[in-house]
């Protein structure tokens, strides 16, 4: 089984879940398919696994290839480091959210809808944790 999980880095808040998909399904394909809307202006970090996927109104950021035979200019790196500090946030939800054996291990249960509705629940489990923790702290 498969989702899509878009985060919100400020807030370490799961903000948006695709439909479950069985079997192997690409990321680009889910998103073509769902058609996540974004609200405009925003920054979009995301892995090479979704280039050519530009949503409109978006700035997108995504790190740098080294080219073959040469070497990324200082400024790359430094963009590359920035960008993997966000997307390290991004890992942080997801494993949140895996934290619910049932989303990271085999799903056996057949019934219509089910494994959407354990995954909503796990998302929601990862951002009621969350909400708690940094609530506290202030």
């Amino acid at each position: 089984m498969k989702n899509n999980l878009l985060g919100a880095v400020e807030a370490r808040l799961g903000r948006y879940r695709s439909e479950t998909y069985p079997g192997r399904v690409h990321d680009q394909h889910i998103c073509d398919a769902e058609e996540p809307g974004f609200p405009s202006d925003i920054g979009l970090c995301q892995d090479t696994g979704f280039q050519g996927y530009p949503p409109a109104g978006v700035h997108i950021y995504q790190p740098k290839k080294k080219p073959k035979g040469k070497e990324l200019t200082p400024e790359e790196k430094a963009e590359n480091t920035l960008i993997s500090s966000m997307r390290i946030l991004i890992a942080h939800i997801i494993a949140g959210v895996k934290r619910c054996r049932i989303v990271k291990d085999v799903f056996r249960n057949t019934k219509l809808y089910f494994a959407d509705q354990v995954m909503e629940i796990a998302c929601g489990l990862h951002n009621f944790r969350t909400t708690l923790r940094y609530n506290t702290l202030e």
